[in-house]
């Protein structure tokens, strides 16, 4: 017994197009991955700035991130 010529061509497509959505989602996986430990960096760094500015100009202040004008907190 064999399959007829139709239904291996349709088989065969069908398992091709299957391992090409795994080898996507797989290079998705891997993107993610590279962009979760780009963020995971980036927080770091964003940190290491934070601290330096409250270093700089108190615990207390607020900066303006348009403007850059640096405030201090009304603790009223």
């Amino acid at each position: 017994m064999k399959l007829d010529k139709e239904e291996l061509e349709e088989l065969t497509r069908l398992h091709g197009t299957l391992q090409k959505s795994k080898m996507a989602i797989g290079d998705l996986e891997l993107q993610k991955a590279t962009l979760i430990d780009s963020v995971r960096q980036l927080k770091k760094e964003f940190t290491a700035a934070e601290d330096k500015l409250i270093e700089k100009y108190g615990k207390d202040s607020i900066i303006n991130m348009q403007t850059g004008e640096v405030k201090q907190k009304d603790n009223g």
